[in-house]
C-alpha cells in the first residue's frame, strides 16, 4: 500500500513539475504514471550500478555528482517514455532536484503522521 501511495505522489509531482518547468512536458496523467514507474525501476536497478561506477567522482565532489546521476535517470526516463520530454540536461537536473526536494517533504510528512498514530 505504501508503494502505491508513493507512486501516486510521484505521479502528481511529475504533473506539477511539468506545469512549473517550461523545458519539461508530459502528455497527461497516464503518461505521468508511466514516468513514475519508469523512474522507480531505473532508480531501483540502474542507479546503484551508476553510483558504484562513479564512486570516485562522487567522493571527490562530496556527493554532488549524484545530482548528475539523477539527471541522467530523468533523461533515460524521457527516452523510454516517449510522451515525456525534457529539452536538455539542465532541465533534467532542475527537474530531479525539485522532484527530490518535494518527495522528501511529502514522504517526511507521511512518516510524521505514521509516528503520531503509534
Amino acid at each position: 500500500m505504501n508503494f502505491i501511495i508513493r507512486l501516486l505522489i510521484t505521479t502528481a509531482l511529475v504533473m506539477f513539475l511539468c506545469w512549473l518547468l517550461p523545458g519539461v512536458s508530459v502528455d497527461g496523467w497516464t503518461t505521468a504514471l508511466w514516468v513514475a514507474v519508469a523512474m522507480g525501476l531505473l532508480n531501483a536497478f540502474l542507479k546503484p550500478i551508476l553510483v558504484f561506477m562513479t564512486l570516485p567522482a562522487t567522493i571527490v565532489t562530496l556527493g554532488l555528482f549524484l545530482l548528475v546521476i539523477n539527471a541522467v535517470i530523468i533523461q533515460l526516463t524521457a527516452y523510454f517514455v516517449k510522451e515525456f520530454t525534457v529539452d536538455n540536461f539542465w532541465y533534467a537536473l532542475l527537474f530531479s532536484i525539485v522532484l527530490t526536494f518535494c518527495q522528501s517533504i511529502v514522504n517526511g510528512k507521511q512518516q510524521d503522521d505514521r509516528l503520531q498514530r503509534q
